[in-house]
């Protein structure tokens, strides 16, 4: 007998951080180190916002290189979990689509593992852009880290098939079998994600979207906002295959699929 798949809002990562932290395991905290490795390479103050924290494993790698660090998400799951295990940085509720911390200006603005995707439609990245700018200092960075909407320009090696991923976590064995398709009237990366898990629940389907950002399209908009792109490039960086080490340069292309960005904001208005 087929047992159908029951529809959620809910989504089991967000909502379960260790879950997602024994799904997408980053032991040698390469994110964390690639944000730092790029607000040093730039010059960036300490003060610094992580935007879409998450877990908070980022911003509590940031906040021991010294950097004083604000980590911000809309997933109350996630932010009491980052209070309890990857304490140092203060973590406050807020909606990258427009929010504003009431804060003293930061010095840079971190954003990834594909956050700023999230803003499907223009008005939504206009307001993180607007927030981004108002809440940093004159000639602060905006790091960023995500898909890249141009590998799919012609490309489906992705899209062709479902993929599958399995792990164990406190004694109970999950399954993930993930469809992507492209949205191309919304411009979205639409995921059905359905879960299984060996414990008798019966399985849960979820459905997600990222907007695909090309990187010209990502160059105009930041201009329109007074930013600067110093580095627009598609690896290496965390999730990248080879993912990124310490010392590794910049690429001079932007095909692959992620995309790195550091932006300086020139225009404060």
């Amino acid at each position: 007998m087929t047992t159908t798949a029951a529809n959620t809002a809910a989504n089991l990562l967000t909502d379960n951080p260790e879950l997602y932290e024994a799904r997408f395991p980053d032991r040698e905290r390469i994110a964390g180190r690639w944000a730092e490795d790029c607000l040093r390479r730039y010059g960036a103050g300490e003060r610094v916002l992580d935007i879409g924290c998450g877990t908070g494993r980022d911003a509590a790698h940031l906040h021991r290189a010294g950097r004083t660090v604000t980590g911000a998400d809309l997933s109350d799951a996630m932010l009491e979990y980052a209070r309890a295990h990857h304490p140092g940085p203060e973590y406050v509720r807020a909606d990258l689509r427009g929010f504003d911390l009431g804060q003293e200006p930061f010095d840079a603005v971190v954003c990834l593992d594909s956050a700023l995707l999230y803003c499907h439609t223009n008005e939504e990245l206009d307001g993180f852009l607007a927030s981004c700018r108002r809440c940093l200092t004159p000639g602060g960075l905006l790091v960023a880290e995500m898909r890249n909407g141009a590998f799919f320009l012609g490309r489906t090696e992705l899209l062709d098939a479902p993929t599958t991923n399995g792990f164990t976590w406190q004694g109970t064995a999950y399954r993930s079998t993930t469809t992507l398709y492209v949205d191309r009237t919304a411009q979205l990366l639409r995921r059905t994600r359905t879960w299984t898990a060996d414990d008798g629940c019966p399985p849960v389907e979820q459905r997600s979207a990222w907007r695909l950002l090309f990187p010209q399209e990502l160059r105009h908009v930041l201009t329109a906002h007074g930013f600067e792109v110093l580095a627009l490039y598609d690896g290496p960086g965390p999730r990248t295959e080879p993912p990124w080490r310490e010392g590794d340069l910049p690429a001079e292309t932007a095909d692959a699929d992620r995309l790195h960005l550091v932006a300086r904001l020139t225009h404060h208005r």
